[in-house]
């Protein structure tokens, strides 16, 4: 974990944050609105949208399948897509660079479409398993060609007969649901997909708002959804709310740096990306929402942080599905809380841009931190924010690592840098200029 090269950024102990934390647009909601408005044949406008490397290669991908996508002088986006089923066969490869998310929604859009894309991405993505997205989407007519494992390239062939299904789906992931609930858009009839899991929703939603029909019912501890195929998608105007996964960074930073106080305005606050809120809250953490409302369907609020006193609990694993991308930030507020923090329920953090259950619990370790590994989880033993620090951190191309230890610095005894910095930009191009702007003290090794 320790290199003997001078980390590209590291993060050193902070006096306290101040200030207001205008975090980027969600992730999870610029992905759909660009998917879906290439769906639709019309003008899709997006306000708002995260211009990140991520979802910058998305919008390039739609551009290759004939959809128009432009950035206006105001910042907005707008797209002409070419409807359901009237996508153009791409002449190149789709390089997805990081992005999961990207590739499989856009796997799922494709699948009901009678052509053929080769879909790859950066070394990280191409070891991701795309699998448990290309078995399902079979069940429509799909054809697929891969590595050993499913993993990238793949030569995905869209059904020329598509067909609806029912399947449910195994694993607790949002992807693989919303790559069937795209697919779906081109299939005859009403397919239903089941999850034993609540998982974030933001397709569902996003479907309803261009005119999808939608219907959510529960089934057991999760819920089956059906989507009537063969629609017309109507142009819609899509306001992206701030990403929480992005708010978490600020959020945990306020927590554990002495005499912090920072705002973060308009923060997507849907009930299934609120995961962390609650959990930190549980922690003893000084957090408020103030002016809850709606905007577009999805309910948004401003978070109000300070320093304060955390205490170790045992974090629920059924909530693992709403803050799955927030463990790595969490495990560094456990770290400087008192007693112990159990974390379970997280395999699927094996298969994210790392083995991040495993990376999570190097970096820990390398800063001093007591964690013990569990199978589906980690017992983090808080230091009551004396982290001793003094090291460099593997991200092992992950973004999430790299930011959450950086975090971990500015209230570490010794300085933290992490071996690359560079993949911070496909999710949060603006997160060393931000932090900075708090009080943070980040930068380039002396």
């Amino acid at each position: 974990m320790v290199s003997s090269e001078p980390p590209p950024l590291t993060a050193r102990r902070s006096g306290p944050l101040r200030g207001a934390a205008a975090v980027p647009g969600d992730k999870s909601i610029s992905h759909r609105a660009l998917i879906l408005g290439a769906l639709t044949a019309g003008r899709t406008t997006i306000s708002g949208m995260l211009e990140a490397a991520d979802v910058l290669n998305t919008a390039e991908v739609m551009r290759q399948f004939g959809a128009e996508v432009t950035r206006e002088p105001s910042g907005e986006w707008r797209g002409w897509g070419r409807g359901v089923g009237g996508w153009a066969e791409p002449a190149a490869e789709l390089d997805f660079g990081n992005s999961g998310t990207g590739a499989r929604l856009t796997m799922g859009a494709m699948a009901t479409t009678p052509i053929s894309a080769v879909f790859t991405g950066d070394d990280s993505l191409r070891k991701r398993p795309m699998k448990r997205v290309l078995e399902p989407l079979t069940k429509f007519g799909a054809t697929y060609e891969a590595r050993d494992g499913g993993l990238m390239p793949v030569r995905l062939t869209g059904a020329d007969r598509p067909i609806c299904i029912g399947y449910e789906v195994t694993v607790a992931s949002a992807q693989v649901k919303s790559a069937l609930l795209l697919a779906a858009l081109g299939a005859p009839g009403r397919t239903y997909v089941t999850q034993k899991a609540l998982t974030r929703d933001h397709t569902e939603r996003m479907l309803r708002a261009f005119g999808a029909e939608v219907s959510v019912a529960p089934h057991g501890g999760g819920e089956r959804i059906g989507v009537m195929g063969e629609v017309e998608l109507r142009p819609t105007e899509i306001s992206v709310p701030r990403d929480p996964s992005s708010a978490a960074f600020p959020l945990v930073a306020a927590l554990i740096v002495p005499g912090s106080e920072i705002s973060i305005p308009g923060v997507l606050l849907n009930p299934r990306r609120i995961g962390l809120i609650e959990t930190l809250l549980e922690m003893g953490a000084d957090i408020s929402i103030q002016d809850h409302r709606d905007s577009g369907g999805e309910e948004i609020g401003d978070l109000m942080a300070r320093h304060s006193t955390l205490q170790g609990i045992d974090v629920p694993p059924e909530r693992a599905p709403s803050m799955v991308d927030e463990y790595p930030v969490l495990a560094i507020a456990a770290a400087n809380a008192s007693g112990r923090t159990i974390l379970r329920g997280l395999e699927e953090l094996r298969v994210k841009e790392s083995d991040r259950l495993s990376a999570i619990v190097e970096g820990l370790r390398v800063c001093g931190v007591q964690v013990e590994s569990l199978e589906d989880g980690m017992v983090i033993h808080g230091r009551s924010g004396e982290i001793p620090g003094g090291a460099t951190v593997a991200t092992h191309l992950d973004h999430r690592i790299a930011m959450s230890f950086l975090i971990a610095g500015l209230a570490s005894r010794g300085p933290i840098g992490v071996d690359d910095a560079s993949m911070i930009s496909t999710s949060f191009p603006e997160f060393e200029t931000l932090m900075r702007s708090l009080g943070a003290e980040l930068g380039s090794a002396p």
